[in-house]
């Protein structure tokens, strides 16, 4: 067993878990949706971006490239709820937080086909 890959299949799947667990909930109620929780994904999702790095293959490439698109969501997702919550007239709003919670989903779609990914590329490999 290659304790490295271990380390990597986790974070990915953690990436994606953690951003399930964000995104699940009625989309405008700020009960279902923690900022806290949102950091949280952002930072697992910069650490498995790191950890992809390394790879130079076609296949590592479009990891990386999952992982780019779900870290600019999540960037986005945070940077709309700062502002929303400290720089607006209006506030944290729950059109603000559907806003939010839309962007995540959306690195949760670009974490499902790293995941997807990462399943095709773990069946190809040959002992």
């Amino acid at each position: 067993m290659n304790p490295e890959k271990v380390v990597f299949g986790f974070f990915i799947l953690l990436a994606l878990t953690l951003n399930f667990g964000f995104v699940y909930g009625e989309i405008d109620n700020p009960d279902h949706h923690h900022a806290l929780e949102l950091a949280v994904v952002l930072v697992v999702n910069l650490i498995a971006t790191v950890l992809k790095l390394g790879d130079r293959s076609q296949m590592g490439a479009v990891l990386l490239a999952t992982s780019l698109v779900a870290i600019l969501q999540l960037i986005g997702g945070a940077v709309i709820w700062t502002i929303a919550a400290h720089a607006s007239a209006e506030g944290f709003t729950p059109a603000v937080l559907a806003s939010v919670v839309s962007l995540a989903a959306g690195a949760m779609v670009a974490n499902v086909v790293s995941v997807i990914l990462l399943i095709i590329e773990t069946t190809m490999l040959r002992r």
